[in-house]
């Protein structure tokens, strides 16, 4: 059981608050002109997905939890979990569907990911900053269209819909960032 100062956060760091795990997405300290400075932070709960703002006052101390990645490959996804094999042991591991729904939409198949757990228990699947992905439907592009500077939905093989340049066509393959699901560009072929 390691405690920290709430102004050693960090994102990405896994903490117990409220008898639950939390990752910080996101925490600004604030230092007001009256009063005594506080850390406003942004936590996703590793157990049920849920995203809450909470408030710690900048002398707040909070327990660390000792997260364990293990590096494993999607296989497949079977209907009811989506199934993976540790690289090392090839032993096979079943997340349920419900336990990573955002996740999924990044997901292909054969794709290296870090499953996290805490103390045996499997919380959730930590993808990579980006991922490459094809387009499977679009509108055509419309010639001079770019004055408005805007985009279109693109639905890509997973079924994740992204908002993209307008020349974007059926069959290309774009790097999308998995933390937001928006575009990045186009991959190199």
């Amino acid at each position: 059981m390691t405690m920290i100062s709430v102004n050693e956060f960090k994102n990405g760091l896994t903490i117990k608050h409220n008898n639950d795990l939390w990752r910080i997405v996101e925490f600004q300290h604030v230092k007001p002109g009256k009063g005594s400075a506080f850390v406003r932070s942004k936590l996703k709960s590793l157990n049920s997905g849920a995203v809450q703002e909470y408030t710690f006052r900048s002398t707040a101390k909070v327990e660390t939890a000792e997260i364990e990645t293990k590096g494993m490959q999607y296989l497949y996804n079977d209907g009811a979990s989506y199934v993976f094999m540790d690289t090392a042991t090839y032993d096979q591991l079943a997340i349920p569907n419900d336990q990573i729904k955002d996740e999924a939409k990044f997901l292909k198949e054969n794709m290296d990911v870090s499953v996290i757990m805490h103390e045996g228990k499997t919380l959730g699947v930590q993808l990579p900053n980006t991922v490459e992905l094809s387009v499977t439907k679009t509108e055509p592009n419309i010639k001079g269209d770019t004055s408005s500077g805007g985009g279109k939905p693109a639905t890509m093989e997973t079924g994740l819909v992204v908002n993209v340049p307008f020349f974007i066509n059926e069959g290309d393959v774009l790097i999308v960032n998995t933390v937001d699901g928006s575009y990045v560009s186009r991959a190199n072929k």
